[in-house]
């Protein structure tokens, strides 16, 4: 697979190449498409005219004049004095989906920057060469201006990369890859910094884990029911029908296939040993439906972002100018992607309220306490709560919306920033965090359904079959550690849900 700049670009592209490595190219006609505006910014630079970035500096300095013959050295210093950022760097598949979205940028034709600059993105790509971008410093407005200027730093033969599984300098990467360092022209540094690249990353990468979590958490979901000898008369459609979410009602759905042809459930479908179950068994359709119509919005937020020209100052070709204006501007994303780290926050909550009830004896209908065959010599699954209960904990602290903050910057020029990088640095690590909490769910559940004399339900009994390939049936007491991170990789890639799903008819 190869995907194209010039192109429009899809979710799917973005993972492709940021996670599976897929090669890219030039679409044809890239450089006829980007041409008109480079032109534009030709004319511009040598009119003498005060145009923003190009003639003069920027911030608060945009009033000062640039000497016509220091302009390409002004660019080249724009991505030398903000590369500032300090912190844990981002990971390897974020930079992959940076550089991809910022070569994707530059190919709509409204930055003016040079053919070259795309290629030579394209060239890193799929040479390996990673930018070592850390991870703290963009305030989301100007876009991810620190980050990216790290992201830069290698086009000039600068800065430190990752490459052949080391971190090393930039310009000895391209010299082993056969590449010299670009000399930036008229303009193309400070496109380079500007934009949200860093933020749509974050978010694009987060979402298509996320929407792997929304399909995992309705099977451990699932199976906990089972487990705790709940009912599925909850999710009938006439019922759930009522109340007009989509979200609900395709949660609803996905329990009625997974728990459909249960032995477990049919053998007390007609008991009276409880008149309703808890809301964490009842609600499943309500809650998850509603993280899922959250991550509508979010969605929709990324495809238009994905779909937008990044930059300032902005080329309008049909006009001939160079306008400043707000386009770098984060605070729709910042809003999204805050909204998605709650979502997904939620997934974990009410998980670990479904694991909770598991390992209680007074709440969880006949199976022993903290499913262990030898209560009181064995813990069982008494810590692996505490674990998720942790974890659940830690991301209510990172759900703190940083799209609620601003600080005043250059000057006071940059008076309202959206702090969106942080946003989806937050939803990115609780999007980890809860493939933990869900893969604790599903191990304590697999862990109640063995111990429950009929059969589990189609759905729910293959998703148990590929945890007992890397989790066995707990016995004696043993380090759950590395089984739990087993399990989170069966969450990671969709595997858990994807069993499941062959086997029940389908999930959505």
């Amino acid at each position: 697979m190869s995907v194209h700049i010039g192109e429009p670009l899809s979710f799917d592209d973005v993972v492709a190449v940021a996670v599976d490595g897929a090669e890219v190219a030039p679409a044809p006609g890239l450089e006829d498409r980007m041409a008109p505006a480079r032109s534009v910014v030709d004319r511009a630079a040598r009119s003498g005219d005060a145009v923003y970035g190009i003639s003069t500096g920027i911030g608060d300095l945009a009033n000062v004049r640039i000497d016509t013959g220091m302009a390409t050295q002004l660019q080249r210093d724009l991505v030398r004095s903000h590369s500032t950022a300090v912190g844990e760097p981002l990971p390897r598949e974020v930079v992959r989906a940076m550089l991809l979205l910022k070569a994707r940028t530059f190919a709509m034709g409204a930055s003016g920057v040079r053919v070259e600059v795309v290629l030579r993105l394209i060239e890193l790509l799929n040479a390996r060469i990673h930018p070592v971008v850390p991870s703290q410093g963009s305030l989301g407005a100007s876009g991810d201006l620190a980050l990216l200027a790290h992201l830069a730093q290698p086009l000039i033969g600068e800065g430190r990369v990752e490459h052949d599984g080391e971190v090393t300098e930039a310009a000895g990467a391209l010299r082993k890859a056969g590449l010299e360092p670009l000399e930036l022209s008229h303009k193309e540094g400070l496109s380079l910094i500007n934009g949200t690249e860093g933020m749509l990353a974050l978010g694009i990468l987060a979402y298509e884990r996320a929407m792997r979590i929304a399909r995992s958490a309705d099977v451990t979901g699932a199976m906990s029911v089972e487990a705790l000898l709940g009912t599925d008369q909850v999710f009938a459609e006439r019922i759930v029908s009522l109340r007009k979410h989509p979200g609900a009602l395709t949660v609803a759905g996905n329990l009625r296939n997974l728990l459909a042809g249960s032995a477990i459930v049919a053998s007390h479908r007609h008991s009276d040993h409880l008149v309703q179950d808890a809301y964490s068994l009842r609600c499943i359709p309500q809650v998850h439906g509603a993280y899922r119509d959250g991550f509508e919005y979010v969605r929709t937020t990324l495809e238009a972002e994905l779909a937008s020209a990044i930059d300032n100052p902005s080329v309008i070709v049909e006009t001939g100018e160079v306008l400043s204006g707000g386009n770098f501007h984060g605070e729709a994303l910042a809003l999204a992607l805050d909204h998605l780290g709650l979502c997904v926050a939620g997934y974990g909550a009410i998980a670990e309220r479904r694991v909770a009830r598991l390992i209680d004896p007074g709440l969880n209908n006949g199976l022993p306490a903290f499913l262990t065959e030898t209560p009181g010599r064995s813990t069982g699954f008494m810590i692996a709560q505490y674990t998720a209960a942790s974890i659940v904990s830690e991301n209510r602290g990172l759900c703190f919306p940083a799209s609620s903050d601003t600080i005043p910057t250059s000057a006071g020029q940059e008076d309202h920033v959206s702090m969106g990088a942080t946003s989806g640095r937050k939803a990115y690590t609780i999007v980890t965090n809860t493939q933990n909490v869900l893969a604790i769910e599903a191990m304590a559940a697999a862990q109640g359904l063995d111990l429950r004399e009929p059969q589990p339900a189609p759905g729910t009994g293959a998703a148990l079959a590929v945890i007992r390939e890397v989790s066995p049936k707990l016995g004696s007491d043993r380090s759950l550690s590395d089984e739990i991170g087993a399990v989170r990789a069966l969450v990671e890639r969709g595997s858990l849900a994807e069993a499941a799903a062959s086997a029940c008819g389908g999930l959505d």
